[in-house]
């Protein structure tokens, strides 16, 4: 007997030691560990090392992984020159679907390895800021990867986001948009058998190569319904402007039935943890961001107001709401939202495949054919 299940919606397809999200009880675990605290308390690089390696690594093995990844962070003349040739109309997303397939020529190979998995999270946000640079207008000047020391405390201000930062803005960032970006990448790296992952993982277990898996799955990023970008949310704070001004701009848009951009989720019923994350990291820099004091008013007062206009839906912010307030705060445009997220969510990527790699079965559903058929008597 064959079941269809539009969607695949609850079928399981898989079985995984990396991550865990269960929207009854508003849980996001990464190999253990929660993933709010890892966005709280550690860097990109310890977050990644976690889901690729199953264990945080110890100070050394910090320093030895975020040298690696810096050793990968050059655009070669090679990759250079493809993006240069790609129209500049192209979408950014298009452009790193491209250049992420045409990056492992020479070392792509099944089954995938860790080092494969580095050099393409090591240089993705050079693809994107790059491009970005060029768009604006702007001479490209190649950021010189900073080589940590194995006694540098300071491993937030060297790492692999604020590496990100400075490459975008021409300038180094300061410790308020370095902070905001590193939780939000960390809390974007992983969030289950979502339609991307499971397009990596099926590409995968064809034995195809590490750098073809990813490029499928950022096709499947860059569609609306997977990777849409928090412009909404964008609007909603921009037009709001000042804390004086919160409360009656969210009433107007209630009294119109308008959608409160940024509130409720599909999956999670209770709140979503990557935006309570998020707004711990927003209350910690307030003081420091405006924009981020903004945000944290804006989300009491929307909450407040939610539960009087529609009791008992319980509607609390989720993690669009504040990627888009850590977004506006590193000053990024809404061109670069897609992008960053992929530019994370990598990491999650490579670590299934690693995983679907270490036990592989070629993913091979089944249909239900429910067209014509031909005459019997024809046969």
């Amino acid at each position: 007997m064959k079941t269809f299940v539009s969607g695949l919606e609850g079928v399981i397809a898989a079985e995984t030691e990396i991550g865990e999200v269960n929207g009854a009880e508003g849980h996001l675990v990464y190999r253990g560990c929660w993933a709010r605290d890892l966005a709280v308390e550690r860097t990109f690089e310890e977050a990644a090392y976690l889901l690729w390696n199953g264990r945080l690594p110890n100070h050394k093995e910090l320093v030895a992984f975020q040298n690696g990844l810096a050793s990968w962070r050059k655009l070669t003349p090679q990759l250079k020159a493809l993006l240069d040739a790609i129209p500049a109309e192209t979408p950014l997303m298009s452009v790193m679907m491209s250049a992420i397939a045409v990056s492992g020529a020479g070392s792509a190979a099944w089954p995938p390895t860790p080092d494969q998995a580095m050099r393409i999270t090591a240089i993705a946000p050079v693809i994107i800021a790059y491009r970005h640079c060029v768009a604006e207008g702007r001479t490209w000047q190649d950021v010189p990867a900073s080589i940590v020391s194995e006694d540098t405390d300071d491993l937030l201000a060297n790492g692999h986001t604020a590496h990100y930062l400075h490459m975008l803005m021409g300038h180094e960032a300061s410790y308020a948009q370095i902070k905001a970006l590193n939780a939000y990448m960390i809390l974007a790296m992983e969030h289950g058998l979502n339609a991307s992952t499971f397009t990596a993982r099926v590409v995968s277990s064809t034995e195809s190569d590490l750098y073809s898996a990813v490029a499928a799955a950022i096709g499947a990023m860059k569609g609306p319904l997977h990777g849409g970008a928090p412009s909404g949310v964008i609007d909603l704070l921009e037009e709001i402007g000042t804390k004086d001004q919160a409360e009656a701009c969210i009433r107007e848009r209630l009294e119109r039935g308008e959608k409160l951009m940024g509130f409720g989720h599909r999956i999670y019923k209770t709140r979503d943890p990557r935006a309570v994350a998020l707004r711990s990291i927003c209350e910690e820099l307030a003081g420091d961001d405006p924009w981020l004091d903004l945000a944290r008013f804006t989300e009491e007062t929307a909450i407040r107001l939610l539960d009087e206009y529609k009791p008992g839906r319980k509607l609390y912010a989720n993690v669009e709401f504040y990627a888009a307030a850590v977004m506006r705060t590193v000053q990024m445009t809404p061109e670069l939202f897609t992008p960053t997220f992929t530019a994370a969510r990598i990491v999650g990527w490579t670590a299934h495949v690693l995983e679907q790699s270490g036990n592989n079965r070629i993913i091979r559903p089944q249909s239900v054919y429910i067209g014509p058929m031909p005459d019997e008597a024809s046969a």
